[in-house]
């Protein structure tokens, strides 16, 4: 792996980027005094004072620093560099080297050593901070040059990644995952795209297999109403021609229980051709007053409390339409058992029809899921059904150019059915 060597590296060089100035300070430069160079000057300038103090002028000497030399009272008499004395005073500020001049044993002067020091190490400072800032500009090329290196084998293969993660999560398998084996999720990608694949198969299979299995249970449903309608024409001519009370009771019992038969075919066979997009809905304009029919036929127990319905026009499929009122009314039967409360709204070209109950209904958290195939709440517990009744309805409405929606309130739960005004 490249990561571990690239971070020894940068490692390295923050550790040198500490060090280095500490370096460079306990060797920086500091002026030193040659005491045998220092001596050879003073003897000499001792031994030429009379020519020194006459000529204001200093012996030729093969020596580079500085000096100056000053009369028993400080003043200047000559100097190796103009400006360079001032005062005994600043000459002990500035931490120079005053040596006195003895001549026949009395002190005649003094050469004073020009300490350099702070003009070194203004010179030296200029050439730190010109290294430092090198350094400096090195390891930001570094840093850029990792952080590329990791957004082009780490964040951007891992981007990607999340993007092929989402695509799997929503359904969409036929989307690949490019594989890069320069990167370290070279493996695992190659591992995805063949996991995407199997997934893919195993999806198609399931819906081949389902596909069959509906197609089969839409087949049989219908193939079993033609001998169901053969009982029913019997029972209904050996009716007419029974001899006795009794036997009449028991055809009209085989009657009622081949209509029921049939009933639960026809929901059979609706729900499966649903399931196979080939339920139909056809919608057409139809007032609202045909609405209070629909709800009253829906509401054979008679718990929904008077209401009013504006006078409009609206688009929908009729029988769609009772079945959808149907489940909704049922499920407040099944699941609440309280009176029903009906209002009426016109919004945005619908019709808004909310129908409420005063049950517990279900957690805030799983309304978003009333909607799917087959679930059901936890309020469903012990309660007969199969999950498909706001399925269905949702998909009714939806094809008959409405909305379907739920809610949760303080003091129950309200299904919002949302009809298309006509234009």
């Amino acid at each position: 792996m490249r990561i571990k060597p690239l971070l020894v590296l940068a490692l390295t060089l923050l550790a040198v980027g500490v060090l280095f100035p500490l370096y460079l300070f306990r060797t920086a430069p500091v002026a030193q005094l040659d005491l045998v160079q220092a001596n050879d000057i003073v003897k000499t300038v001792s031994d030429n004072w009379l020519q020194v103090q006459d000529t204001a002028s200093l012996p030729e000497l093969p020596y580079e620093f500085d000096y100056a030399v000053v009369d028993s009272k400080g003043q200047l008499i000559a100097s190796t560099r103009n400006g360079q004395y001032e005062s005994i005073n600043y000459a002990i500020r500035n931490r120079d080297t005053l040596v006195d001049i003895d001549k026949g044993g009395q002190i005649v002067g003094k050469v004073v050593f020009y300490n350099d020091t702070a003009v070194t190490w203004k010179a030296y400072r200029t050439t730190l901070i010109i290294a430092y800032m090198s350094f400096l500009a090195l390891l930001l090329a570094v840093y850029l040059v990792y952080t590329a290196y990791l957004n082009h084998t780490i964040i951007r293969p891992f981007h990607k990644m999340k993007r092929f993660a989402g695509n799997i999560a929503a359904g969409n398998l036929d989307v690949p995952l490019a594989i890069d084996r320069s990167n370290i999720f070279g493996v695992f990608t190659e591992s995805f795209d063949m996991m995407r694949e199997q997934l893919h198969l195993a999806r198609e299979s399931e819906r081949k297999a389902n596909q069959s299995k509906k197609e089969l249970v839409a087949s049989l449903s219908h193939d079993i109403k033609t001998p169901l309608a053969s009982i029913k024409a019997v029972s209904e001519l050996m009716l007419v021609t029974a001899g006795s009370e009794r036997a009449a009771e028991q055809l009209m019992a085989i009657g009622m229980k081949a209509d029921q038969i049939e009933a639960l075919l026809t929901n059979l066979f609706d729900t499966t051709m649903k399931e196979l997009q080939e339920l139909t809905v056809t919608v057409a304009e139809m007032p609202s007053t045909t609405l209070p029919d629909l709800i009253r036929n829906a509401d054979y127990e008679f718990r929904v409390k008077p209401y009013d319905i504006p006078d409009c026009f609206i688009v929908a499929d009729v029988s769609r339409l009772q079945q959808v009122l149907d489940n909704l009314i049922s499920n407040s039967y099944k699941y609440a058992g309280t009176p029903i409360a009906i209002s009426t709204t016109i919004e945005d070209g619908f019709l808004v029809l909310e129908i409420a109950d005063y049950g517990d209904g279900v957690p805030s958290e799983e309304l978003p899921l009333l909607f799917n195939k087959y679930y059901r709440g936890k309020n469903a517990e012990g309660v007969g059904g199969y999950g498909l009744g706001l399925y269905i309805s949702s998909y009714l409405t939806e094809k008959m150019l409405g909305e379907l929606h739920v809610k949760k309130q303080k003091d129950g739960f309200t299904v919002i059915l949302m009809l298309r005004l006509a234009e």
